[in-house]
């Protein structure tokens, strides 16, 4: 990842959301962006000029635009009418954007123009964010890397925020990722956590 001093920034193109500039990079504001705050709260995952990266929930493209900047390819599906307007402007201007208006819980909606890939996020506020990003592992290649961003309120409002943590990750380790991070995102985000993992290469049960 690339910091200038002690602030993430992408290089690319500014002006995608009004974000602040350094030294002609683009600062990645952990406040705006729950990626963000991973690298800032956590550790992550080393983003690569030759990965390609399947996005769930990409909103209207702000964290997708800096995930742009520094790999391949990003795969960003939207189901929301509105955010998906400005996530077409930001494709606009990033030919490496494929936006896909789709339903993250049915990914046969988009799997004909699907191809592996080495980075599957997702960032879906839904009760069952776990089970969206496990029938989305499909796309994902042997060794592949996933990042869940886990809004516990939007799960289970009657479970304490630890339980819903706590409970997500057993799930995903259940299905057969090794959890390899987990973390709270405070205090850029209140009550949202990011769970990396990994896929075996022998792939997932």
């Amino acid at each position: 990842m690339i910091r200038i001093g002690d602030v993430l920034v992408s290089r690319g193109e500014g002006g995608v959301y009004g974000e602040r500039m350094l030294a002609s990079a683009r600062v990645w504001d952990p406040f705006r962006s729950k990626l963000a705050a991973l690298y800032y709260a956590g550790t992550g995952i080393e983003l690569a000029p030759e990965m390609k990266v399947l996005y769930l929930g990409a909103a209207n493209g702000t964290t997708v635009s800096h995930v742009a900047d520094y790999v391949e390819v990003v795969y960003a599906v939207e189901f929301a009418p509105r955010p998906m307007q400005d996530l077409l402007e930001v494709a606009r201007r990033r030919d490496n954007i494929v936006p896909l208006m789709a339903d993250a819980s049915r990914p046969e909606q988009y799997a004909p123009v699907m191809e592996a890939v080495d980075l599957l996020y997702q960032d879906v506020a839904q009760p069952d964010q776990a089970e969206i990003l496990i029938r989305n592992c499909v796309f994902l290649k042997p060794d592949g890397k996933v990042i869940l961003m886990l809004k516990t309120r939007s799960v289970d409002i009657r479970k304490s925020p630890d339980e819903v943590f706590r409970e997500t990750i057993e799930r995903l380790a259940a299905f057969g990722l090794e959890v390899i991070e987990s973390t709270w995102l405070s205090p850029y985000h209140k009550d949202h956590a990011a769970i990396v993992c990994k896929k075996h290469s022998k792939g997932v049960a």
